[in-house]
């Protein structure tokens, strides 16, 4: 049996950690629970065919991911994990100019011959928009697309966490440190205990760099701070199947069960050590943008604001793979604010990767080497 350690448990480690122990591999998890993971906070939207990044390799693994997602819900919940977070409620993205609206569509129709799953795509005009999201200012055009879906990232990851255990994987909570031997890594120990494996594989997002250095690695991720908002609307509404909105601005709307309606993001750069504050700039920008697409929001009840780290690899394209130089080391960031999209079909990648199997990607369009420096 292949003894693999996984290091972070985010959208990422966690469905890595799920995939080997679902395989029969000896999994050990060790996530040091740092606030602002970006899994901790995300809710997301699970609709990469709109897209206009013109970056084919990007495009690939998100409708990968997005194409992934039925599977492994179906299979979750085959073993009892029933509150995934995940609903395939549809999308409106919206735009008050018909004429991009019909640029939209287009683009959406195109996408589909080689994306069945993007469902039925249809044109709505004003009224029938507001009637799909009642909370919406009047005078939006929309396409609204059957496959797309929202999704609660840290719902996910619990559920994932549970089955990998249930699998045999055992989660410790810890600073884990990398062991290594001239150019193999070999385990990690965390605290005074020390672990050996036959492969390591981080998926530590923003934290990565740290993790790194004593290999004399400088590995270069970023990180972005968002701010998102829950609120709570009237019980009038039956928001759980309402479809998430996707706004021509770089805010979005999702609405789960139970009244509650999550608006953000925020996309603040340049941020350092780590700032998790709740701050009155975000949440004002929040607010001013959410309810400015929405005013039906003025008076709903606020609940809280999560605040995550997307992390960013050199030219906003996630590394997977091995680490060039060092046997036993394997890695993936980047996913940025495709990281509930693109994490869990990239964690079946990863476990591929371990336990030396066929990959469903070509590996050398996401070079780890590029996110490398040699210090």
């Amino acid at each position: 049996m292949k003894k693999v350690i996984v290091i972070g448990a985010g959208i990422l480690g966690a469905s890595t950690a799920y995939q080997l122990a679902k395989m029969g591999a000896d999994v050990l998890i060790v996530d040091r629970k740092d606030k602002g993971q970006a899994t901790d906070a995300a809710a997301g939207i699970i609709c990469p065919w709109l897209s206009q990044r013109r970056n084919q390799a990007w495009y690939q693994l998100a409708k990968a991911g997005a194409r992934y997602y039925p599977i492994l819900i179906n299979e979750l919940q085959s073993e009892g994990e029933t509150e995934t977070g995940y609903a395939m409620v549809g999308a409106l993205s919206i735009h008050e100019d018909l004429g991009k609206i019909e640029k939209m569509e287009e683009r959406a129709r195109t996408r589909k011959e080689d994306a069945p799953e993007i469902g039925e795509i249809t044109q709505l005009n004003e009224r029938d928009t507001q009637e799909q999201f009642p909370l919406l200012l009047e005078g939006y055009h929309s396409v609204h697309i059957s496959g797309a879906a929202r999704i609660d990232g840290r719902a996910l990851r619990d559920a994932l966490i549970r089955s990998a255990v249930r699998n045999g994987a055992v989660l410790n909570e810890g600073d884990a440190k990398l062991q290594y031997e001239s150019n193999c890594v070999t385990g990690v120990t965390v605290g005074t205990d020390s672990y050996s494996a036959d492969a390591v594989i981080v998926c530590a997002g923003a934290w990565a760099t740290q993790l790194f250095q004593p290999l004399g690695i400088h590995f270069q991720v970023s990180y972005q701070k968002a701010q998102i908002m829950h609120l709570e609307v009237a019980e009038q509404h039956e928001t759980g199947s309402w479809p998430v909105v996707i706004p021509p601005t770089d805010q979005y709307l999702l609405s789960f069960d139970n009244q509650k309606i999550v608006i953000g993001a925020t996309h603040e750069n340049d941020i350092e050590d780590y700032d998790t504050r709740i701050t009155a700039g975000g949440m004002q920008e929040i607010l001013n943008k959410g309810i400015a697409l929405a005013p039906g929001l003025v008076n709903s009840t606020f609940q809280e604001v999560r605040v995550g780290f997307r992390p960013f690899t050199p030219g906003f394209l996630p590394v997977i793979g091995n680490v060039p130089g060092w046997a036993g080391l394997i890695t993936a960031n980047g996913l940025g604010s495709s990281g509930l999209t693109m994490g869990p079909f990239i964690g079946s990648q990863l476990a591929k990767l371990a336990l030396g199997m066929e990959l469903d990607i070509n590996v050398n369009d996401y070079d780890v080497q590029k996110a490398m420096e040699n210090s």
